[in-house]
């Protein structure tokens, strides 16, 4: 017996007259009404009995079905709450995308550090799975793109009371299955047709019992009862290996695929028609996709069947994909052939979804994180669009679905899509001729390109794996291309595992029976005076010492603002402090003296440090909100960093500032310093600040805790640990000093504040001036003097090259230093001219010109070589240098008919060139 099989035994199930049976075809448990029942009911042991049959008493679209599970949940006493993004690192640092409900609530709501913002709560939450990419499409089913409906409650044991952010059980499972079976009868299911499969779900380092809730084949909801924790000593040992104990806390997490109970109510062939009718009916249209009835006939009896076609559970999908041809009663081939246009337009209308989710939710496309998805996808979706002849704007088709979910920011999204298409266009050009050179090194080897290839192909050139099948085609070479190429690939970038706990080192682990240090700094942030008492001094090895007060002015490194510095005295002692750090509440100052432990201590923080860092850490928060006003809604923070001298703040963004923009944001930054607006804190309770603010509140960091330290500056709102001056006119001004692309999607903004703009406007004045005197022109006529020598520099630098190209031709033409060989059917011409590559080049090229191989070398700055060969003559350039360089001690090579190398040795040219006649005639014969 599973340990876990009494989990299962509820009373609801003994009172309503369910059986447990076990599946003849897959051998999994399962409870249900109907005790004649053989099969657990899910594909690939049963059928979809909903096609063209809907299963419920009415149907409903995705809006009705939404309002249908929420206000079913409300009316059970459940508060409603508003959905999340779908970019969980707005609120988490440990994952990327949200992928089911429960991810609003991890890590602080389940561990019960935080209370949830409602308990009982219901949600219908936007997730995206990238794991489910290669599924799209094929199995009927899938959606990389969805929402989860669901009912969470969080409990807490009763003999923990005061120990977490919530006490006492608000429900458990009797309630959450009697939940789930009343939602079916309300929607007039036949619930004779539910099964409940067993199946302990494992995840994040948690787990516990759930159930799989199946209706006519299909998987409508999961009923995951989270109560245990992994320990190694734990009494349970679970499907992924791992043992587990149970926790303090134990969450009911549900969920209720929304488009899934779209599809049912409907009886569509495939989910996708229940969810995007509108937009296939176009994509059909556009691409030309028109099916017989004969056809519709075929398309209705596959989809019944298309279960079969999960990639993570079918061992060939290929396989399966014949099975069903065979049960249909057309050829694998003819059913490829009809299915392959409508399973990538169902793609297509699942991606665009994605993409409007996710560009809406502002994630910007990258190299990295979310942004390296989202890129992912969009590629996929234009090559998937090329493939089945759509010529639609992919920026329409993910407008169309921008529209749709209520975006107001559709302008952005379809520019940030207008850019990516044009990338990728760029980036194929580039890739495509690296797909040839690596079918050129696997055509004589008689293996397949593999699979590791293909992703370094995706990501350092965006290249498709059905592209490089095409062009690798051409030279006979086979390509292994996995089932779940992009799953792997997203993998690759997922980020959406949790991060390992931090183990304590020994260093912090001696701050860990000290209480929290009160941060002083938050009462005044002007005052840098105050008095405390010395908790306990740690000698260093470096013969400083860490400090621990009982509170501190001293600000401690955080947030991209650098530690406050000063001195900590008593009447014996005067300590310079040059660093302070945090570690889990207690500040460290690092000094170089011991003020004693116990011993009262004056401290004193340098005033001038703290303004500049002061003015800098608020002028970050006005350059971001003036960046998002001249650039969009889509901007956020990549990162910042704060200095007495500058600032700089990363921001997310698709293309580069324009030197016009970078005005704007300084005029705008500037007019809200004049209007020295207040600036203030408060600490509002976590969830009443995300209701209000939203998660871009998270600019800089996520915080932990119940409350939260909001710092408002005009319209701008940001969670922010930081010190800031009291209005905005103590900053003085802010000058931007240039912005960069530091990434892909990544512009970095810097910038001085306070008396640092003005030394930095000041040296830029100094560089003018300095300029304005080497040129002899005021500072203002500087550009158009600088422009004026440049061209003129470019005409010289033009007119040198004509020159040598004529020398060099007279010189080619006369030959007379020169010593002509006969190789085969050519002549070589080897030539001794020291003179500067750039002239060799020439020479050699006028050469050739005259139908002679051209080995021309040179002393005049080591050993230098250029071999140039015509079309037509069978001698390899690369070799021939690379000969002649060894001789000069280095190296050299390039293509067949034009190649350059050289070496340190000088005095060995003339032996070298001695050399060439039979390095050619080798090389020839070679």
């Amino acid at each position: 017996m599973s340990q876990l099989e009494s989990e299962y035994r509820l009373q609801y199930f003994e009172d309503n007259g369910f059986h447990r049976l076990e599946c003849v075809d897959c051998g999994d448990h399962f409870w249900t009404v109907d005790g004649g029942r053989d099969t657990c009911g899910e594909p690939p042991c049963a059928e979809y009995d909903f096609i063209d049959d809907p299963g419920f008493a009415e149907e409903y679209s995705l809006a009705e079905m939404r309002e249908a599970f929420l206000s079913f949940f409300e009316d059970h006493d459940h508060e409603r709450v508003d959905p999340y993004p779908v970019a969980a690192n707005r609120w988490r640092d440990d994952v990327l995308l949200t992928q089911a409900s429960i991810y609003d609530f991890q890590p602080l709501v389940t561990s019960g550090e935080t209370p949830p913002p409602a308990n009982p709560l219901c949600i219908s939450q936007p997730c995206i799975r990238m794991q489910d990419i290669d599924n799209v499409g094929k199995t009927g089913r899938h959606t990389m793109a969805f929402e989860m409906m669901a009912h969470h409650a969080f409990n807490a044991r009763e003999d923990v009371e005061d120990e977490y952010a919530y006490e006492g059980e608000v429900y458990w499972k009797e309630e959450t299955v009697a939940y789930c079976f009343e939602f079916f009868e309300s929607l007039g299911a036949d619930t004779d047709e539910l099964t409940f499969i067993e199946d302990p779900w494992v995840g994040g380092g948690n787990a516990g019992p759930a159930l799989e809730v199946i209706y006519q084949g299909a998987e409508l909801a999961t009923l995951v009862f989270m109560s245990m924790e992994q320990d190694p000593e734990g009494e349970y040992e679970l499907k992924d290996g791992n043992r587990y104990s149970p926790m303090d806390t134990y969450v009911v997490d549900t969920g209720y695929g929304l488009e899934r109970w779209t599809w049912v109510s409907q009886g569509t062939p495939t989910v996708y028609e229940a969810v995007y009718p509108e937009m296939i009916a176009f994509l059909k249209d556009n691409a030309g996709v028109d099916l017989s009835d004969e056809e519709e006939s075929v398309v209705h009896h596959a989809a019944k069947l298309s279960g079969r076609m999960d990639i993570d559970e079918a061992d060939d999908v290929e396989a399966a994909r014949d099975t069903i041809a065979e049960q249909v009663g057309v050829s694998a081939d003819e059913l490829r052939a009809l299915m392959a246009p409508l399973e990538d337009i169902y793609a297509i209308s699942d991606h665009c979804r994605a993409l409007a989710y996710m560009l809406g939710d502002g994630i910007v496309p990258s190299n990295v994180g979310t942004g390296y998805l989202a890129r992912m996808v969009l590629r996929r979706t234009k090559r998937l669009c090329d493939n089945v002849g759509v010529d639609a704007p992919l920026d329409e088709l993910v407008d169309m679905q921008a529209e749709r979910l209520g975006y107001t920011n559709r302008d952005t999204v379809r520019d940030i899509v207008r850019t990516e298409v044009e990338k990728y266009r760029e980036t194929l050009d580039r890739g495509g001729r690296r797909v040839r050179q690596l079918a050129e090194e696997y055509e004589n080897t008689g293996e397949p390109i593999p699979t590791t290839e293909l992703v370094e192909l995706y990501d350092s050139h965006g290249i498709q794996p059905d592209m490089v099948e095409e062009i690798a085609a051409e030279r006979g070479v086979d390509v292994d291309v996995p089932d779940d190429f992009y799953s792997v690939v997203a993998q690759r970038h997922g980020g959406d595992e949790d991060d390992e706990a931090a183990e304590p080192t020994a260093e912090t682990a001696r701050f860990t029976d000290l209480p929290e240090t009160d941060q002083l700094y938050y009462e005044n942030q002007e005052r840098t005076e105050f008095e405390a008492m010395v908790l306990d001094v740690f000698e260093r090895e470096d013969g400083n010492y860490d400090v621990v007060l009982d509170g501190t002015m001293f600000y401690p490194e955080g947030g991209g603002q650098p530690a406050d510095h000063g001195v900590l005295s008593t009447d014996e002692v005067t300590a310079e402090v040059t660093d302070v750090q945090r570690f889990d509440g207690v500040i460290v100052h690092r000094a170089d003296d011991d003020p004693g432990k116990g011993e009262f201590v004056r401290g004193q923080v340098d005033a001038s440090r703290r303004r500049r860092l002061m003015r800098h850490h608020t002028a970050t928060h006005i350059v971001g909100h003036a960046t998002r006003e001249v650039l969009g809604d889509h901007i956020r923070q990549a990162g910042a960093q704060k200095h007495t001298d500058s600032a700089r703040l990363d921001v997310r963004h698709y293309e580069p500032i324009t030197r016009e923009q970078v005005k704007e944001i300084e005029r705008r930054a500037n007019a809200l310093v004049t209007e020295n607006t207040a600036v203030t804190q408060e600490w509002p309770d976590r969830h009443e600040a995300e209701s209000e603010y939203g998660f871009d509140l998270y600019q800089g960091g996520i915080p932990a805790g119940e409350q939260i330290r909001l710092i408002h500056v005009d319209e701008d709102v940001q969670a922010c640990g930081g010190t800031h001056v009291s209005r905005t006119g103590d900053i003085g001004a802010i000058k931007i000093l240039g912005t960069e692309r530091i990434q892909d999607g990544v512009e970095r903004v810097t910038f001085a504040a306070g008396e640092a703009a003005i030394e930095a406007t000041q040296r830029a004045e100094d560089a003018l001036s300095d300029a304005a005197d080497v040129l002899d022109v005021t500072p203002q006529e500087v550009p158009e003097t600088a422009e004026r020598f440049f061209e003129e520099w470019k005409e010289r630098g033009k007119t040198i090259e004509d020159l040598q190209e004529e020398l060099a031709e007279v010189r080619a033409a006369g030959a007379s230093d020169g010593d002509e060989v006969t190789v085969g059917d050519a002549t070589a011409i080897v030539q001794r001219l020291d003179a500067g590559m750039d002239e060799l080049r020439a020479t050699a090229n006028a050469i050739v010109e005259e139908g002679n191989i051209a080995v021309v070398g040179s002393g005049a700055d080591g050993g230098q070589f250029v071999v140039a060969v015509p079309d037509g003559v069978d001698v390899d350039a690369g070799e021939v240098v690379g000969e002649l360089a060894s001789r000069v001690g280095g190296g050299g090579g390039g293509p067949p008919d034009f190649a350059q190398g050289g070496g340190p040795d000088a005095e060995a040219v003339d032996d070298a060139l001695a050399d060439a006649p039979d390095v050619l005639k080798q090389v020839r014969d070679a």
